[in-house]
């Protein structure tokens, strides 16, 4: 009996198969043909016997992927038979050896990065995102890889009713953070939906089984709103000789959900649950482009527009290779409708993404946003000094940003990501030119670094040889590339600078017939107040450490502490009480010694913008809730506040002397207004004394200037001294430090 069924299974599948094989419009030419049999023959021997949760055939599975592959994404009878052998090397006994030598060199070489993807999702998030950025090299190097991984997750996701739950939630939930997303960036909108929903599904049940119940309830008067709003409209385009195909289509229920979160409603408060779509044939003669717009003017002489949501990707198609016509227009019964225009080719990118894209493109054709957008992830990944958790991180922003389309002074279009600056425009042009960026000339008009930019902007970007990136952009940037150009020049100086300073130090210690030694290592750190060799170079290169005293501190006894770190270094132990409401009471001992870190200082410690304390300051740190010090001047009112109500948590802090890292202060001053004297303020300033003005506001009035600036220093003897200069000025009254700052002059 078992033999009977076993023979009808494999009847059944070879019916599909055979379905598969005669709908694949991709595989026309006899080779093509064999090579899907070679490959589907191959897994059907190498996974019988298997089964999946459900107890069907496993073979089944990888048979549905590589329909996916073939039906809904379009893509060749190479992509099929890697659909097919995808599991092979993973669940079988067969090697990747056995894929080469039965196949070729690029189905294994797919088949390896397929394999790869399935250990991204780790439990150990370092080696799960260093995974993630390997198989993402494969994106650029064949996204086929990600297109077939694509078919293989939603076969999954259509399947997940046989999981467990644990199963379902955890399978979902990577579904919606990357795969989704994924999807999207390559232009699958229909997969892209069809994860999203059923990710809905799995995560919260009872809210999709509710949308897709009212979406029922309403699909007949959906259907006659349809059926009123789109005559008139065909009738138009029939008298114009347009070749057409017009449909209404429900937003999906994730998108309702999603709206209704964002936007705090009811589904019933939902009114735009219909879109329109117009699909022309082109008629070869006028450009597609024309038509589109031909099209929208035939329509908006039935329906008055909603002139701002007009969305112009036939001009400036997005990112992911979407070209379409989107209006907005009154319906009949005073509902605003969404009416999407596109030709057939346009349809079919649409729906099946980045592999009609390929399909239509020509090899003289420009770049595409696509192109681009792959190249940059590309460069991206060979960075070796990126971080594997901070590039996921990137990456995701990345997948989920809106584009904006900006142009050079040469009239080129740039993509960016919605919400950049001109110093990411900077790093888009070329890491040179965001290190030395210094302004920057936003449609003619001269804007700061930390100007936003928005769709049409012109820029053009100013540059300094004698400008370096600061740690502070990394805060401003929002682009990936910017974020790494950054940190890379930050590096690379840190380096130069340790690499001096070390040569410094041995040449000292050569003087007096001393070589580097852990002996002299353990006087030298608790002398100089660093944490490490490391710093010690750094100081020394910078100049902030001198070695004058070299001598008199190794005459001296080392003392015997123990010394602990904790981002900052700790002269003496740490005390530690038990947890007391949810927080780690902490008393210390000894000051905070604020070292010179400029890799990444944010994650141990704060400047409190209540009093932008700098080096030389009298101060006080409080270890906040999230367990990172925020640093006070001991004067400042806040500080005070804390002290009062949670001195257990307050520790005395100290400076290392900085002359690397800037920090933000502000002065104040007035004087008699006369020509030039603003030039000469600014002067000393930036020429004489090399400090970097962040913003300036000055008034003039009844002969009288007055205002505050706002400029990065190094130290509080720095600042006296620019004060004395700023008071030589003629006509300069009063200058004096501006101790608290309000949000105004923030």
């Amino acid at each position: 009996m078992a033999e009977v069924v076993d023979k009808a299974e494999d009847q059944k599948i070879l019916e599909e198969f055979k379905e598969l094989l005669n709908n694949c419009y991709r595989c026309s030419q006899p080779q093509q043909r064999e090579l899907v049999q070679k490959a589907f023959d191959f897994a059907f021997k190498a996974h019988k016997g298997m089964v999946r949760k459900s107890g069907e055939p496993f073979i089944l599975h990888p048979l549905n992927v590589a329909k996916i592959v073939s039906n809904e994404i379009g893509l060749g009878a190479r992509s099929i038979a890697c659909a097919f052998l995808h599991d092979v090397v993973e669940d079988t006994d067969y090697t990747l050896d056995d894929i080469k030598y039965h196949f070729d060199d690029k189905i294994a070489s797919i088949i390896d990065g397929l394999t790869k993807i399935s250990e991204v999702f780790d439990n150990n998030s370092t080696i799960q995102a260093e995974n993630f950025r390997k198989m993402l090299l494969t994106l650029s190097d064949d996204v086929r890889v990600i297109l077939i991984k694509l078919a293989d997750r939603l076969h999954n996701m259509r399947t997940l009713d046989s999981m467990s739950k644990v199963k379902q939630m955890k399978i979902s939930s990577e579904t919606i953070y990357l795969y989704a997303p994924l999807a999207h960036r390559l232009g699958l909108y229909s997969i892209k939906t069809e994860l999203e929903d059923l990710s809905l599904k799995y995560r919260y049940p009872d809210k999709y089984q509710e949308i897709k119940e009212n979406l029922k309830v309403g699909k007949e008067s959906r259907r006659q709103f349809l059926d009123a709003f789109t005559e008139p409209i065909k009738q138009k385009l029939q008298d114009n000789n347009i070749d057409f195909e017009i449909s209404g289509r429900p937003k999906s229920i994730y998108s309702i959900w999603n709206k209704m979160q964002i936007k705090k409603v009811k589904f019933e408060e939902i009114y735009d649950l219909l879109a329109v779509r117009v699909i022309f044939k082109p008629s070869g003669v006028i450009p597609e482009k024309t038509q589109c717009w031909n099209i929208y003017s035939l329509i908006t002489d039935v329906y008055m527009p909603k002139p701002e949501r007009i969305r112009d990707w036939v001009s400036t198609p997005k990112a992911n290779g979407y070209e379409a016509l989107h209006a907005t227009v009154m319906g009949p019964y005073g509902n605003w409708v969404e009416v999407q225009i596109r030709s057939e080719r346009m349809n079919e990118i649409a729906e099946k993404g980045y592999a009609a894209h390929w399909k239509y493109k020509q090899n003289d054709e420009q770049q595409t946003e696509l192109d681009k957008w792959i190249k940059r992830i590309r460069e991206m990944l060979e960075d070796p000094k990126s971080d594997a958790l901070e590039f996921l991180d990137e990456f995701k922003m990345n997948l989920f940003a809106q584009e904006i389309f900006v142009f050079t002074p040469k009239g080129d279009i740039r993509t960016i990501p919605k919400g950049s600056i001109a110093l990411d425009f900077a790093y888009e042009i070329h890491s040179e030119i965001g290190h030395k960026a210094i302004g920057a000339k936003v449609n003619h008009k001269l804007e700061s670094l930390h100007y936003m930019l928005h769709s049409g902007d012109q820029v053009e970007i100013i540059t300094s040889d004698k400008h370096h990136s600061k740690r502070d952009f990394l805060n401003k940037v929002v682009t990936a590339k910017a974020k790494q150009g950054i940190k890379n020049a930050i590096k690379a100086e840190t380096k130069n600078r340790s690499e001096k300073g070390k040569n410094i130090l041995e040449a000292k210690l050569a003087e007096i017939n001393l070589k580097p030694s852990a002996r002299i290592f353990r006087k030298l750190l608790p002398a100089y107040e660093v944490s490490g060799k490391e710093e010690l170079y750094s100081k020394i290169g910078s100049g902030i450490i001198e070695l004058d005293n070299l001598k008199k501190i190794l005459k001296k006894n080392t003392q015997n502490k123990w010394i602990k770190y904790w981002g900052f270094q700790f002269t003496k132990t740490r005390k530690e009480d038990k947890p007391r409401n949810g927080a780690q009471k902490v008393r210390l001992n000894a000051p905070f010694i604020i070292k010179e870190d400029i890799d990444n200082p944010d994650n141990v410690y704060n400047i409190s913008k209540c009093c932008n304390p700098i080096p030389g300051d009298d101060i006080v740190s409080f270890l906040n809730y999230n367990e990172v010090m925020d640093v006070h001047k001991s004067s400042c009112p806040n500080a005070i506040r804390l002290m009062s109500s949670h001195a257990e948590r307050m520790v005395t802090a100290k400076w290392t002397t900085h002359k690397v890292l800037s920090f933000l202060s502000h002065i104040q001053l007035n004087g008699f207004d006369r020509f030039g004297v603003y030039n000469d303020i600014t002067t000393i300033i930036t020429k004489q004394l090399n400090v970097n003005i962040r913003n300036i506001n000055l008034v003039s009035h009844d002969g009288i200037f007055e205002g505050t600036i706002a400029l990065y220093i190094h130290s509080v003897k720095d600042l006296n001294n620019l004060i004395m200069n700023l008071m030589k000025i003629k006509g300069v009254e009063s200058v004096s430090r501006v101790e608290h700052i309000n949000d105004e002059i923030n």
